[in-house]
């Protein structure tokens, strides 16, 4: 049996078919490759493994995949442990946001701890980042997230963000509070999707108020609601992040008496010397971002004093 065959097959039984396969094997082969050689496996076996569509395990395929997953799934484990019991391979799900403001200095700290580690990133929503962690596709997630995380996963917040209302600059509302008193709201609601933490922070406070205002455009991140906002298209649900400047033809209404929205870390299992080292550098981060938060609100207040004359 061509063990280069078995390992593709292990990857595509694992992941339920052989474009999820192609996307999580950690070096680069093309769809058709991995198709022709578990073929060419199925052949040399004299069985089918797998029903093609939709996706699922002959009893033959169930029986390869339960010999194959053991030594497969235990490789990096292995490998790490002859690496003198440190991982070298980090896999690292998170928001736009974080991946582009905030992953940098996250890195830099982590390159001295571990010189050499190499990272894959995914980027995507929380539903999804979720989504890939249950898989164990990724071994690290930061991303927004509910307060209680589910069963089987672990999770800390590392910071608070307060909600705002995105409008263009051009538009006559003043304040969040001017649109709960009206009967009827007209303007679209750009937001993430219902099942985001952020949407339901939103609609449930909203039903507090006894005031429904349904989304238009669910968008994939904050960045594209910014991006929808701008564009004129309607009113955008974000959250405030210290230091990030609104595009100039946006401005940010406080969402006042609404929950703040939580970043958090969320892991499965016991954590391992590099992820506690990414763990301690986020929180080394939210500690940065609250201290600039506190800073430049006191220079506001500094800024609205009458100067002596």
């Amino acid at each position: 049996m061509n063990v280069h065959h078995l390992e593709l097959f292990y990857y595509v039984a694992k992941h339920g078919g052989i474009m999820p396969a192609v996307r999580n094997i950690p070096y680069g082969i093309q769809q058709p490759a991995v198709s022709a050689q578990v073929a060419q496996l199925e052949e040399f076996l004299g069985v089918t493994l797998f029903q093609r569509r939709p996706f699922a395990l002959t009893a033959a395929g169930e029986k390869l995949y339960a010999f194959s997953a053991p030594f497969f799934s235990n490789l990096d484990k292995v490998g790490g442990e002859l690496q003198g019991g440190q991982a070298r391979h980090f896999r690292l799900g998170a928001s736009t946001i974080v991946l582009r403001d905030h992953l940098p200095q996250l890195l830099a700290g982590v390159h001295k701890k571990f010189p050499g580690v190499r990272l894959s990133l995914r980027e995507g929503y929380a539903a999804l980042l979720m989504d890939l962690l249950a898989k164990d596709e990724v071994d690290l997630v930061i991303t927004l997230v509910d307060r209680q995380p589910p069963a089987g996963f672990q999770s800390e917040v590392l910071l608070e963000l307060p909600l705002v209302l995105l409008v263009p600059k051009t538009s006559k509302i003043k304040s969040a509070e001017e649109l709960w008193t009206r009967d009827k709201i007209s303007e679209p609601l750009i937001c993430l999707p219902a099942h985001e933490a952020l949407t339901k922070i939103f609609q449930a406070k909203l039903a507090g108020l006894e005031t429904e205002w349904f989304p238009t455009i669910e968008a994939s991140s904050t960045d594209l609601i910014e991006t929808y906002v701008a564009g004129g298209l309607g009113l955008g649900l974000s959250v405030a992040v210290p230091g990030k400047e609104l595009p100039a033809n946006i401005r940010a209404l406080p969402l006042k008496d609404f929950p703040p929205a939580a970043i958090g870390a969320l892991w499965r299992g016991k954590t391992a010397p590099l992820l506690d080292a990414f763990l301690d550098m986020a929180r080394q981060r939210a500690r940065e971002i609250v201290k600039f938060r506190s800073v430049s609100g006191q220079e506001r207040m500094e800024s609205r004093q009458p100067r002596p004359s």
